[in-house]
């Protein structure tokens, strides 16, 4: 077995929470890839909605026999139909967007740390500016331009994210570029493009796939925040941010099924992905190598 791999498989079974977060994070993925199999309903076709049966409580059956098992909201959705293809939603959000300023941040910041010079310094000059600005701020004043979308929301968390991978993939080149290998690439007269995405991007991925693992449960939290706020996904495709908003004037009328059950399926979300994250720094930790 890759002694990575065998480190992965290791590092997760000897730590039980971070199997456990693991475990969860499958477990949500395959739900939202099968939300449409599982899902007592398509809570977003009104064919399919009865408005009679709206805010029932959780263990309610409605009039056509639907058995609610957390209930409905106020057209008479199922909650638990709701909270799967919510999922669904802001899982895609927050991975496609991280994947993306990955990217976009990781070969950035790769061509930054190795040309040097004025490239490096202009292009530092821009992530500091970035970073200055709190990511939420930026996604807001995106989302305004832009207006409503999933597609409008990946560009505004891929403007807001693309920075911390710029610094992260420089720092790694810095610390690279360096070493034997990349001299010995050198006298062999191999081509600074050639050198920097064959020789120097594999060796500094594993730091960037860390923070990617991080920045999934960081994008999904702003999803879920600019959503909450109306800025986010459109109300026929929402996420779990969405349904917490549309739930939350119900909170003080005893309705709290609405709102509370897709904040702890969002909750669940964030702690999985983030005990995925943490472990995985220690397995891609280069100072581990054996």
């Amino acid at each position: 077995m890759n002694p990575r791999l065998s480190r992965f498989a290791k590092a997760y079974f000897d730590d039980k929470i971070a199997l456990a977060g693991f475990i969860g994070v499958v477990v949500l993925i395959l739900l939202a890839i099968f939300a449409p199999l599982i899902a007592p309903q398509n809570p977003y076709d009104l064919a399919q909605l009865t408005i009679v049966d709206g805010r029932l409580p959780p263990g309610s059956e409605g009039t056509t026999g639907i058995y609610y098992l957390l209930g409905t909201d106020e057209q008479g959705r199922d909650m638990l139909s709701a909270i799967l293809y919510g999922l669904r939603t802001s899982l895609i959000v927050g991975i496609v967007s991280v994947m993306l300023a990955l990217v976009i941040g990781g070969v950035i910041g790769l061509i930054s740390g190795y040309v040097g010079g004025w490239v490096d310094a202009f292009i530092m000059r821009t992530v500091d500016l970035q970073l200055s600005i709190p990511t939420i701020l930026v996604a807001l004043i995106l989302l305004a331009t832009l207006g409503k979308g999933i597609d409008k929301i990946i560009i505004a968390l891929v403007v807001a994210q693309w920075a911390i991978f710029v610094r992260i993939a420089r720092a790694a080149v810095l610390v690279e570029k360096e070493k034997d290998y990349i001299a010995a690439a050198q006298c062999q007269a191999l081509g600074r493009w050639r050198i920097l995405f064959t020789q120097l991007a594999p060796n500094c991925v594993s730091p960037l796939i860390v923070m990617a693992a991080i920045s999934v449960a960081g994008a999904i939290s702003l999803e879920a925040t600019l959503s909450f706020l109306g800025l986010g996904v459109p109300i026929t495709r929402p996420s779990l941010g969405l349904l917490i908003s549309n739930g939350f004037e119900y909170l003080l009328s005893g309705r709290y099924w609405i709102s509370t059950f897709p904040g702890l399926a969002l909750v669940v979300v964030i702690v999985c992905i983030n005990l995925v994250g943490d472990r995985l720094s220690d397995v891609l930790n280069p100072r581990l190598d054996t």
